[in-house]
């Protein structure tokens, strides 16, 4: 089948690789001038003049993402060498939190808990028992509850150092608002599946770890990636779909929710409910600002304790992952302020930890970073019309707004593609 891909992110290069896997003929079309979507490479001029490419916002990867890993490995990109490897570790400044050792599911956890850095007794049962009872529920609880509503349980403590940073990474969203099903589902495959909690932090950026790298194995296979290519119309045909002129048996809409509506609402085949659907969802913004003059960290990544004048949850060392020193990545999860204020905010949280050499180097604020995953959201399904299908983080699926559930999205849609004739 000859297959359109509209968008060129983790969700449309991951659906082309699949459809040349799945002996189909792909061609990619990116509005953009490069790959790699939300997550891609980003140029910026270093401290001392020079270029850097770092990314449009910090990521990391999880040992449970094994479509992922499996897919760079397809396309030739070791993550042995690409990424660092670590066992979950959420450690402050001061040397207090969490950190699990390098031991299987779910002993890790248990040795992690009893371990844990400025946490009483009271604070690790708390957990400990949660836990257990998440699990002996099967990971499953109420459409409607929150987060916040799966943890009474827990201390003041727990919530503030555990439950919250891992929400709001993993989900993009406050405890308080958050889906506590989806929630479930991510605990489930991380901390209770082998080497699923892992951290895997990129060495290199974010374009070189899979979108660019994906493009060059479709080039060497007769896939066709063209940047720079803004869709306009698209619409059926008798057998298959017409797409700015050129027929296909089939399309794959990759591109963002928005731009998924309009093509969608514009082919006249598409169940008003869909655009709808998609145009229906709320966004959550992250915040990565860059800085210079950092000292070298005692470990890649550090958890920070945030306030009303310290917002970033996390604070990466871009010199243990291949940059420059001094180099350093805060990351400000459902931020709610501009560009402006986010690197003011950063900057004197990072001079209240006594990193006083730190200065601004690139703020990038990324204000459609994820769907905002609260409890009941209804997303939109992933066949849109007959042949016209959606993939990306934010169809209807199990997982949050992750480059994981973009992955599973765009391999869901491949193995969904029926023929319906074939254009020449």
């Amino acid at each position: 089948m000859k297959v359109a891909v509209i968008g060129g992110g983790w969700a449309g290069m991951a659906a082309a690789v699949a459809a040349i896997q799945a002996g189909h003929r792909p061609t990619v079309l990116e509005a953009a001038p490069q790959l790699g979507g939300r997550a891609r490479a980003l140029p910026v001029r270093g401290p001392d003049g020079g270029a850097l490419r770092l990314d449009n916002g910090q990521h990391i990867l999880a040992g449970a993402y094994r479509e992922t890993l499996r897919l760079m490995r397809s396309v030739g990109v070791a993550p042995k060498d690409a990424l660092l490897r670590m066992p979950l570790t959420l450690r402050f400044p001061d040397g207090g939190g969490l950190a699990l050792p390098p031991w299987p599911a779910p002993v890790d956890a248990a040795a992690g808990i009893a371990m844990a850095r400025g946490w009483s007794a009271a604070d690790k049962w708390s957990l400990a028992r949660t836990a257990w009872q998440w699990r002996a529920a099967g990971f499953e609880c109420g459409a409607a509850a929150s987060v916040a509503d799966l943890c009474h349980g827990l201390t003041p403590n727990v919530l503030a150092e555990l439950v919250e940073p891992l929400c709001v990474s993993a989900l993009n969203t406050p405890a308080a608002r958050a889906s506590g099903q989806v929630f479930l589902r991510v605990m489930r495959d991380t901390l209770f599946e082998p080497a699923g909690s892992n951290l895997l932090l990129p060495r290199t950026d974010l374009g070189s770890l899979f979108p660019e790298a994906a493009a060059r194995w479709l080039a060497g296979r007769g896939g066709e990636v063209a940047t720079g290519q803004r869709v306009r119309e698209l619409a059926p045909r008798s057998r298959g779909w017409r797409v700015d002129g050129r027929d296909f048996d089939a399309v794959l809409l990759a591109c963002p929710p928005q731009e998924a509506a309009r093509l969608a609402e514009g082919s006249g085949a598409a169940a008003p409910s869909w655009p709808a659907l998609a145009r229906g969802l709320q966004h959550e913004a992250i915040a990565t600002v860059y800085t210079s003059g950092g000292p070298r960290l005692p470990l890649p990544m550090l958890a920070l304790r945030t306030g009303p004048q310290g917002p970033a949850q996390f604070v990466f060392d871009r010199s243990r992952l291949g940059g420059p020193p001094g180099l350093l990545a805060f990351v400000v999860s459902a931020c709610t302020s501009d560009r402006e204020q986010a690197e003011h905010e950063v900057v004197r949280q990072a001079h209240a930890l006594g990193w006083t050499a730190v200065r601004p180097l690139q703020t990038v604020v990324e204000k459609r970073a994820t769907f905002a995953c609260t409890p009941g959201l209804q997303r939109p399904p992933q066949q849109v019309a007959p042949g016209l299908l959606a993939c990306g983080d934010y169809v209807e699926g199990p997982y949050p707004a992750t480059l994981e559930g973009a992955v599973r999205s765009a391999l869901q849609a491949v193995a969904a593609l029926a023929p319906a004739g074939t254009v020449t």
